[in-house]
């Protein structure tokens, strides 16, 4: 699948990066590559292929998530950077 030059910028214009037309060229070209790859990918034979979330056997480094003992509501307020009275002051997010 070959993209054209409009196709490019349409994509540049959605991620909001400013190409020149050398980049436009370069990246039209690579990007071009990129999906005829998929192309020949597309027409492998997957039907006896187990399907897997990982390629390997991958095993979570994390511990188990466990509940512990809850902070007191002074503690959570005295790691807040801005308080008023006992709540947690923080910037407008919306404006009335």
């Amino acid at each position: 699948m070959s993209l054209d030059r409009a196709e490019v910028e349409h994509l540049a214009s959605l991620v909001r990066i400013g190409l020149s037309n050398d980049e436009i060229e370069t990246l039209r070209d690579q990007l071009s590559q990129i999906l005829e790859q998929f192309d020949v990918l597309r027409e492998l034979d997957t039907s006896s292929v187990i399907p897997t979330g990982h390629a390997g056997n991958l095993q979570t480094v994390m511990r188990d998530d466990l509940p512990g003992e809850c902070l007191t509501a002074e503690e959570v307020v005295s790691n807040a950077p801005r308080t008023e009275g006992d709540l947690i002051r923080v910037k407008a997010v919306l404006e009335e």
